[in-house]
């Protein structure tokens, strides 16, 4: 908004009003919507119109949550899990870019071998895995610094055992349930900080797509389809088939 206490100090993440258009305010399927002029980037004149919408979102998230939020150092240990999705394949080379070592979790054997393509030194199965143990002994039992996580209540458990003492666990989103069993012992036993994160500052957004438009950071795409086809985009979304952004174009 640019008026409120979080805005006039420079936390418009913070903002009430934040956002234009999404989780929160209908219109993501309209083929034209308003926005303040302030609210908009531009763009190169050798951009891809598709890589920069599917960069748009799940960088700023990805940024936030790994250098903002996560206070990601170089050398570290990340885990990003479900790392098929846009958010994931976006942290995936922001951790590797900034130095840190990543590990992943996802659902298939040919989504593993994906995910190993982009850095990744490790990747569990999650579905056949549990994954908590697998982290615990590949970093010869100690466990990872950071993790960013948007399923919530189902690997709340799993995540807080892969944890280092120390460790940090940057929250994004809750797919898979809201009220996870607490494991308070685990929090203060291994001093655990759990981060809430969401999208970006105006900053990070203009510092990571000036990343991807340096070519440093590139979106996986999975497709491109018409936007009269988004029952099918969001069926292959909702069936896990997709790896990376799913994209729509008028």
């Amino acid at each position: 908004c640019g008026t409120c206490e979080f805005c006039r100090r420079g936390d418009e993440n913070y903002c009430p009003s934040y956002g234009i258009i999404g989780e929160h305010i209908d219109g993501g399927f309209a083929e034209h919507f308003t926005c303040p002029t302030k609210h908009l980037l531009r763009m190169p004149r050798d951009a891809a119109y598709e890589e920069a919408a599917a960069a748009a979102l799940v960088y700023q998230t990805a940024w936030r949550a790994l250098m903002g939020r996560g206070g990601l150092q170089p050398s570290e240990w990340v885990l990003v899990t479900g790392a098929s999705g846009g958010v994931s394949t976006a942290a995936i080379q922001i951790a590797k870019l900034a130095g840190a070592r990543v590990l992943a979790t996802t659902s298939s054997e040919a989504k593993a071998v994906r995910v190993r393509q982009m850095g990744a030194e490790a990747v569990f199965n999650y579905k056949t895995q549990e994954y908590d143990k697998e982290v615990y002994k590949f970093t010869g039992k100690r466990g990872v610094d950071l993790i960013i996580d948007s399923t919530g209540e189902v690997n709340w458990k799993a995540n807080l055992r892969a944890l280092a003492r120390g460790g940090r666990l940057a929250v994004y989103g809750a797919t898979t349930g809201n009220n996870p069993q607490a494991m308070v012992n685990v929090l203060y036993w291994k001093q655990i900080t759990v981060h809430g994160t969401t999208m970006g500052s105006v900053r990070d957004f203009e510092h990571v797509m000036g990343l991807v438009f340096q070519r440093k950071l590139k979106p996986v795409i999975d497709s491109v389809r018409p936007l009269f086809l988004f029952m099918a985009v969001h069926e292959r979304m909702q069936k896990g088939e997709h790896f990376g952004k799913l994209v729509m174009v008028p």
